[in-house]
């Protein structure tokens, strides 16, 4: 097993563990890597400093824990994170890349008042603020995106 140092454009680290460095490759070739923060699939893989050598002693650096890296969403751990997205995708209609329009036809009455998830640009996200339609992007992870329920 190998782990290797993430980031996505979106400036997220987090960890990769992979069979080998050709499977690494394999998957970020296939963009089957996704940040778990924002589903960022525009993944490099960045330096690692696991050991320090200076003056012939080996230092190893304090890693920092996972959950930090989650921590940059609302200051809070990883566990609370998916539990809170865990509920939101469960108790939301995912409408996919319709939500902008779905979004505009629920605050100007046009549709039923429902609550809806799905996808959109960073433009289209801030139409719908300058608008006045009530916004949040979440970190959902790839594996749960295409839950229909």
């Amino acid at each position: 097993m190998i782990v290797f140092d993430l980031g996505c454009e979106n400036r997220h680290r987090f960890e990769g563990w992979f069979a080998s460095n050709e499977d690494f490759e394999r998957q970020l070739g296939g963009k089957l890597i996704a940040c778990p923060l924002c589903g960022n699939a525009n993944v490099a893989r960045l330096p690692h400093a696991a050991h320090i050598k200076a003056g012939g002693n080996v230092r190893a650096l304090r890693a920092e824990p996972a959950a930090k890296t989650l921590q940059q969403y609302a200051n809070m751990g990883g566990e609370v994170l998916t539990r809170i997205i865990e509920h939101i995708i469960e108790n939301t209609e995912d409408v996919g890349a319709s939500f902008p329009e779905e979004a505009r036809k629920i605050h100007y009455h046009e549709a039923p008042d429902r609550r809806i998830r799905g996808t959109a640009s960073r433009q289209e996200v801030e139409a719908l603020k300058e608008e006045g339609i009530e916004v949040v992007a979440l970190p959902v992870p790839p594996h749960r995106a295409g839950k229909t329920h």
